[in-house]
C-alpha cells in the first residue's frame, strides 16, 4: 500500500490537468493532477506543496483537504490524499513527468482518459459543504 497525494489546482473557475509522460512508473499517457508519493517522514500536506513546486513551478494556497480514497487496481494499491489548491498566476512550467497540460472546467473531466478515481477525488474536494 502506497500513500500518494493528488493535488487539484484551481484558477478562477478552471482546474489544471496534466498528461503523464511515458517516463513515469504508473498510468503513463493518462490525464491526472499534480501527484506524488508521500515520503516516509513526510506529512501528505508537505508532499502536496513540494510536488506542486516541482511539477508546475508555481506556489499554491491550500483551500481544502479531502477524505482519503483507497484504490486497488492492476497498477497497485493506493491511499490517495486529495487536496484542492488555488493559484493566482496561470504560468505553468511542467517537468519531465508530464507532456501536456490543460485548464478545464471541473465537469469536463469526464471527457478525458484519466488515472483511476480522478473524478471522484475532484468531487471529494470541490463538493459544497452543507
Amino acid at each position: 500500500m502506497t500513500h500518494v497525494v493528488s493535488c487539484f489546482i484551481k484558477k478562477n473557475d478552471k482546474i489544471l490537468i496534466l498528461k503523464r509522460s511515458e517516463k513515469v512508473r504508473s498510468y503513463s499517457g493518462k490525464w491526472a493532477t499534480v501527484s506524488g508519493y508521500v515520503e516516509k517522514n513526510e506529512k501528505p500536506e508537505e508532499t502536496a506543496f513540494k510536488e506542486i513546486r516541482e511539477e508546475t513551478g508555481t506556489e499554491g494556497k491550500l483551500i481544502r483537504k479531502g477524505k482519503i480514497i483507497h484504490v486497488k487496481d492492476n497498477e497497485g494499491e493506493w491511499f490517495v490524499h486529495p487536496f484542492l489548491f488555488e493559484i493566482k498566476s496561470g504560468n505553468i512550467r511542467i517537468d519531465w513527468e508530464h507532456t501536456d497540460y490543460r485548464w478545464i472546467k471541473p465537469e469536463e473531466i469526464k471527457n478525458y482518459d484519466t488515472v483511476p478515481i480522478l473524478k471522484e477525488a475532484l468531487e471529494n474536494v470541490t463538493e459544497k459543504r452543507r
